[in-house]
């Protein structure tokens, strides 16, 4: 009898009949031949850098020597705050190490009403939630504040986290092209008046460190009946007269309803929040599925936070030293003939950018051994296909650091050959 003939229960169990296993993960073969290619040539792995000691927000050992980190997007240097660690450390002994459950059920400490009352009183808003990761703040306010029916429109260069919340819901979604306050008037003028809209905007763009147009896109976006979000996760301590981010610095406060930002970069530590005053702001908590089911944060991290934020609110200091070090190290970079991703230094984000992966590859690892670490970044996560090495700034940076890291890069360029 052949096979076809066979009886449903028989055929079920017959070996000829069962599919062979289909691995699912020989799908990433080809990102598993291309970094085993990198690695051949000798490089350290780009994307496995251990640290075997972090010295301070400025300076850590890597492979066994010291290096000065201008990779770290620890904006403001509030790691090594005396302060903010020994906040952490008293609650490590009050509440222990973790909390064990979501915000909605037993995940909510003292520390965590602390950290909301924090961010409100930081940014003068009324309303404060605290998720556990930036990445967790766009996916949740995201998917949950526009749904079917309604229409999420974007920036094209937007972050990985703002794509991926827009992915988990369910509203139509709409590209403009970057920093394009024309296309952005345009594609939302196509979109029907009545429907629910939400534009999302960044402050500061992570990968070239360009700024956006705020103001001229919060005014079109209202033009059209639309809501504001914007992420400020690279903007937070340093821009505008409180250091509450782009949309301030851009005298946006009044026409952005929702801000989003991270406490992994200027706060110094891990999480992610969004503010607001919309008087239903609360109801969030009851609708967001990465908050309802997400562990909340260990008491020290958000005791951490809290302290880092109080303390932020009054870095003047801090925010000018962060701005003179950045424009410090641009108009070097510049002036050396490196060609950055900026005309100006318009943020504490400095790319310089190479012609291809090869030579990306090459100065990163000139300048790893020549004592300096800074991210290399290359397509999908870079805009236009570019290859780049991105520098972030710390007030913490002195300058006899700026000055040695110039000439780091002018010996590791002219080695590389990516200047005369």
């Amino acid at each position: 009898m052949t096979d076809a003939g066979l009886a449903p229960e028989k055929l079920a169990a017959h070996p000829a009949a069962v599919p062979p296993e289909a691995d699912l993960m020989s799908k990433f073969d080809s990102l598993i031949a291309e970094r085993k290619a990198l690695i051949d040539t000798g490089v350290t792995d780009p994307f496995a850098i251990v640290m075997d000691q972090v010295k301070s927000p400025t300076e850590a050992v890597i492979a066994g020597r010291d290096t000065i980190l201008l990779g770290t997007y620890n904006y403001m240097g509030m790691t090594f705050d005396p302060d903010v660690i020994q906040a952490g450390k008293d609650a490590l002994d009050e509440f222990g190490s973790g909390t064990n459950g979501s915000r909605m059920l037993n995940g909510t400490f003292r520390d965590h009403i602390e950290v909301e009352d924090a961010l409100r009183d930081f940014y003068d808003v009324t309303g404060a939630i605290v998720f556990s990761t930036g990445y967790m703040a766009n996916l949740g306010m995201i998917s949950t504040l526009v749904g079917k029916g309604e229409y999420v429109i974007l920036d094209a260069d937007s972050h990985a986290s703002i794509y991926d919340g827009c992915k988990q819901g369910n509203a139509e979604i709409v590209r403009f092209r970057h920093n394009s306050v024309e296309d952005l008037d345009k594609r939302l003028g196509r979109l029907p008046k009545e429907a629910g809209k939400l534009v999302i905007l960044e402050g500061v763009y992570s990968m070239l460190g360009d700024i956006a147009p705020l103001k001229e896109m919060v005014a079109v976006a209202k033009k059209h009946g639309a809501m504001v979000l914007s992420d400020e996760a690279h903007s937070m301590g340093f821009y505008g007269p409180n250091g509450r981010g782009v949309y301030e610095d851009q005298g946006c406060e009044g026409d952005v309803d929702f801000i989003v930002g991270t406490f992994s970069k200027s706060v110094g530590t891990v999480g992610g929040f969004c503010v607001s005053n919309h008087p239903k702001f609360e109801a969030i908590r009851l609708a967001c599925r990465p908050y309802i089911f997400t562990a909340s944060l260990p008491p020290s991290v958000v005791a951490t936070a809290a302290m880092s934020i109080r303390k932020l609110k009054t870095a003047t200091k801090k925010r000018a030293q962060l701005w003179e070090n950045a424009r410090g190290l641009h108009a070097g970079l510049k002036a050396l003939g490196f060609r950055l991703g900026t005309e100006t230094s318009d943020s504490a984000i400095i790319a310089i950018i190479l012609e291809d992966q090869e030579q990306a590859v090459t100065m990163w690892q000139a300048l790893l051994d020549g004592g300096l670490y800074v991210n290399m970044a290359r397509p999908p996560a870079t805009p236009a296909g570019t290859f780049l090495l991105r520098c972030s700034l710390s007030a913490e940076h002195t300058p006899a650091q700026i000055k040695t890291v110039l000439a780091m890069f002018e010996a590791a360029g002219k080695a590389v050959g990516v200047i005369a």
